[in-house]
């Protein structure tokens, strides 16, 4: 694939992507529908390794990063793209798996903002698929839908989210995928004051600390369902 010099990049392009995942039909199909959808690809990598090094000469904005890769198809993208977040902080993040997975989220959301999580099905949808990766360039969270059911189901029996409403409990998995309180406020046909005055009460019940910044309030919601009553210091407003 011919790469762009950096100095000749279009500032139409809604960001600079590499790509990373050992099938090869997958993301060069990936590579062409985020091209077609104006996307500037710097790159392919099938392994762990080669992204490393791709990263390091391509300068992305956003690596797109398959969970399981050669040789033992186990954590190898989550590993090197955790690196790659601690070496270059400003770079997005959207690991995709084949398997709803708590535990790698948790920890992905730990490095800061920027960062996303999908199901690999969630590629099928264009248009959610290239939202999400024009989200995570903004530096803002995207989470699957799909996950956050599983993070419910992490819970113990007895904890507060028994105390939540049905209407909260819609609220809080809108807040767990990411969605500022505007957008919660047009899934849902409320007014954005009615969801702000929810918000506040379901963090109030689930003892999670407030914040107006979209990540951290994000961060704090995932480490609750996650297993702790507690958000970390990161986490806190």
């Amino acid at each position: 694939m011919a790469v762009e010099p950096l100095a000749n990049r279009s500032s139409t392009c809604r960001a600079r992507v590499i790509l990373a995942d050992d099938d090869v039909l997958l993301r060069e199909g990936l590579a062409s529908l985020l091209e077609r959808h104006g996307f500037d690809v710097a790159g392919c990598a099938g392994t762990g390794t080669e992204l490393r090094s791709l990263a390091g000469e391509r300068d992305p904005d956003v690596v797109v990063c398959d969970m399981r890769m050669p040789p033992t198809y186990t954590t190898e993208g989550l590993d090197a793209v955790l690196e790659l977040r601690r070496k270059r902080p400003r770079v997005g993040v959207l690991m995709l798996s084949a398997h709803a997975d708590p535990g790698p989220l948790v920890e992905l959301m730990n490095e800061g903002e920027g960062v996303g999580y999908l199901l690999k099905s969630r590629v099928l949808d264009v248009e959610e698929f290239t939202a999400a990766l024009d989200r995570i360039a903004a530096g803002r969270s995207v989470v699957d839908p799909d996950l956050v059911p599983a993070l419910f189901a992490e819970r113990r029996r007895t904890d507060p989210l028994d105390e939540l409403t049905t209407r909260e409990r819609e609220v809080l998995e809108l807040m767990a995928e990411g969605r500022s309180n505007a957008g919660i406020a047009r899934r849902l046909w409320l007014s954005t004051g009615t969801v702000e005055k929810y918000v506040k009460s379901i963090l109030c019940k689930l003892g999670v600390q407030a914040s107006d910044e979209d990540h951290r309030r994000v961060l704090a919601v995932l480490s609750f369902l996650g297993g702790s009553n507690r958000p970390t210091e990161r986490s806190a407003a």
